[in-house]
């Protein structure tokens, strides 16, 4: 742990997606995919630079997620995906389940690894869907250690292939209640990928869990804007933390929005905020909106300055 470390009573940190205009109906989707899933709420930003924007909050399998409507500028692709574990220690119906959620997912989608068996897994895919989100179903292991059933997977691919133990070590460095989970590398004879990288991690940063690989294979796709993780905070002295450990690149700071060293997106936003754009008048709303636009790091007393008039 370094001194970067923040206690925080916020809830953990969120996926974010990036639609051109398609937030609400995809959250709609997942919700009628996936169990114990909904809206919990939309919040409009009136006259952004992108129109008006939707921000819609939502759970898919008991995990929030959130997702704005704000134009083409960025694209979903398979660098940050989301593995759904389907426990038959915890559900006798997990395989049956798997089945039935693939074949929703389908609807629209693509498979990037068909359903099937696998050395790692007796029933496992990955597919694309139809809003352009990736999923990795797998029936996971009864004997091992349990996991939350939705957890955001980091492929470090291109110029960041060989660096996800890097990442890793960073990410457990800068949050509290973190803790490494696996470590798999990569042996000989695996070419293109490297002896000795990252063929498997998971971790947990902020009670979050986390996976993490390497694939040093032509992609052609990387991190971008199109998922970010959102880290809520309840101090400004925590925002300020974040910021400096996490912020590389001073050109893609706005809006409370950074890239770290490997291009990966971070949202570092008072918690308060999610109150204020859920439950907030439309003229308050538009002042708070006014108030971040500008903005490269939130300050809370401006926007809650701005939310009181």
């Amino acid at each position: 742990m370094t001194d970067a470390n923040i206690g925080s009573s916020a809830p953990g940190i969120v996926p974010h997606l990036w639609f051109d205009r398609e937030a609400r109906e995809a959250a709609a989707f997942y919700s009628s995919v996936f169990p114990d899933s909904a809206i919990k709420s939309v919040t409009t930003l009136r006259d952004t630079p992108s129109g008006d924007s939707d921000i819609v909050s939502f759970t898919v399998w008991g995990r929030p997620f959130m997702a704005i409507s704000a134009g083409p500028l960025f694209k979903i692709n398979p660098s940050v995906s989301f593995m759904v574990n389907f426990d038959p220690s915890l559900d006798d119906r997990a395989g049956e389940l798997l089945d039935e959620i693939w074949d929703k997912l389908s609807d629209g989608g693509a498979p990037l690894m068909p359903l099937g068996e696998y050395p790692f897994s007796k029933r496992y895919g990955w597919i694309r869907d139809k809003y352009g989100v990736n999923w990795q179903l797998i029936l996971t292991n009864p004997e091992g250690e349990p996991r939350p059933t939705i957890i955001p997977s980091l492929m470090f691919t291109g110029d960041n292939a060989g660096r996800a133990e890097e990442a890793r070590e960073l990410y457990l460095s800068v949050f509290e209640r973190s803790r490494p989970g696996q470590l798999h590398r990569y042996g000989p004879g695996r070419a293109p990928d490297r002896e000795g990288t990252v063929m498997f991690s998971d971790f947990m940063v902020e009670n979050t869990w986390m996976t993490a690989m390497d694939s040093a294979h032509n992609h052609g796709f990387t991190f971008n804007e199109a998922v970010s993780l959102l880290v809520r905070c309840d101090t400004q002295a925590q925002i300020d933390a974040y910021w400096s450990a996490l912020s590389a690149d001073p050109q893609a700071e706005q809006c409370g929005w950074l890239k770290d060293k490997f291009g990966l997106s971070w949202q570092i936003a008072p918690a308060a905020m999610d109150d204020m754009m859920a439950n907030g008048t439309p003229e308050q709303i538009a002042r708070v909106t006014a108030a971040f636009m500008p903005m490269k790091k939130l300050d809370i007393a401006k926007l809650e300055q701005a939310y009181r008039g």
